[in-house]
């Protein structure tokens, strides 16, 4: 198979914290078959590989990646009935909006999050219920997928993917996700809508905003019934800063790109969280973010 594979591809503008070096070779998959076709080259080659959606979540080294990125635009999605099909790729605020225009309800509670469908499966995406009560996890409206594995297609119910908090089995067995078909409800656009509003609004006062400060979302796990956040402000974190990368002010477990961040800025920043925080409050944290790449 004929591939146009690019080279030397500066990696920081596909990612949401705007840090990381070079991949020595970058593809783009448009379409279902690109996405097999690519992932068989890069295994027949023994070529390292990442699949790359929003880049969220992740840090990717100084020194770049030295083996082959993909970056999955395989977006397609489709309704049937209150079944909504996606591809991969698919970005979960375009679903959300095209779901709302449809008044299915299910979707709406993740806006705000930069994730592809892929991204959302392998997190296990969640956030907060209306209340601000407990959290609601995207494994609730998935009612089965389509997986690559071992180079066949496969359809699989929803247990399959072995859901964790920040967790699936994306993260411990060689599998990739080709599309996922979730379970909606019908609602009033209005109050959908409405939720869509309440979400964005508590985000804006809560968390640092992209469109402020370049950031992978929150950086550390949630130790069970203590937030990352609160432990890094208990520790006196908050705004501390290494090379061009804060603690924000607005949310401690958000370590913020102020512009000229490098990769090991971030590292050293969260080494030293860690060290800090288990000196002061006996808590050790654990990244959630993915590190990609050479460091």
């Amino acid at each position: 198979m004929i591939l146009a594979l690019e080279k030397d591809v500066e990696l920081a503008p596909f990612t949401t914290y705007k840090i990381g070096g070079k991949a020595d070779y970058f593809f783009t998959a448009k379409n279902k078959k690109d996405l097999i076709d690519v992932v068989s080259y890069a295994k027949d080659k023994k070529l390292p590989f990442f699949i790359l959606g929003t880049g969220a979540n992740i840090l990717i080294g100084d020194k770049g990646f030295q083996g082959l990125v993909i970056h999955n635009k395989v977006s397609n999605f489709r309704f049937d009935v209150n079944f909504l099909i996606a591809e991969s790729g698919a970005v979960v605020g375009d679903l959300i909006e095209a779901s709302l225009q449809k008044s299915l309800s299910g979707l709406e509670h993740f806006i705000g999050i930069p994730s592809s469908v892929g991204g959302a499966i392998r997190q296990n995406l969640h956030f907060l219920s209306p209340d601000r009560k407990e959290t609601l996890f995207i494994e609730s409206i998935i009612e089965n997928g389509l997986v690559l594995e071992g180079g066949d297609e496969k359809t699989v119910s929803r247990e399959y993917f072995q859901f964790g908090y920040d967790d699936s089995i994306l993260h411990h067995k060689d599998v990739i996700v080709l599309e996922m078909a979730f379970k909606l409800f019908p609602k009033d656009k209005r109050l959908i809508q409405e939720q869509i509003d309440a979400n964005l609004k508590w985000r804006q006062k809560k968390q640092p905003q992209l469109s402020e400060f370049p950031s992978c979302g929150s950086v550390f796990k949630k130790i069970e019934g203590i937030g990352a956040g609160r432990l890094i402000e208990k520790a006196g974190l908050k705004g501390v800063k290494i090379g061009g990368a804060q603690v924000s002010e607005k949310h401690a477990n958000y370590l913020v790109n102020l512009g000229n961040a490098t990769a090991e800025d971030v590292r050293a920043l969260i080494r030293f969280i860690q060290e800090r925080v288990q000196k002061e409050t006996g808590h050790l944290l654990e990244p959630e973010i993915g590190f990609i790449g050479e460091f």
